[in-house]
């Protein structure tokens, strides 16, 4: 087996050990994630401006608010709303990691 080879197989676990203890947080650890409101939010709301706040484009969206529509379970929709962030983002960073990795030079020039 050559070098290159022996990089890419552990290059390989290393992006599934990766995927993996992201998707446990995404999914599992969120589980447990209190349900206080953020800084952001406490903080409007202690000053009185967060009821004057408008919704965004995207409030009505499968994935609006930390939940996913159509689970009643706060905490599952919370969690899977996770792992399917989690996902997007591994795919769409693998997919520019696919684009933009270095090649070998090829002798065929």
């Amino acid at each position: 087996m050559s070098t290159a080879e022996k990089k890419r197989v552990r290059f390989r676990w290393v992006a599934v050990g990766i995927a993996v203890v992201a998707l446990l947080l995404a999914g599992v650890v969120s589980y447990y994630a209190s349900a206080n409101p953020d800084g952001l939010e406490y903080v409007a709301g202690e000053t009185g401006f967060l009821d004057s706040a408008s919704e965004h484009g995207a409030a009505d969206g499968p994935l609006a608010d930390y939940g996913t529509k159509g689970v009643d379970d706060e905490r599952l929709s919370g969690g899977l709303a996770g792992v399917i962030g989690t996902v997007v983002v591994l795919v769409v960073a693998g997919g520019l990691a696919l684009v933009v990795r270095r090649r070998p030079k090829s002798d065929e020039a």
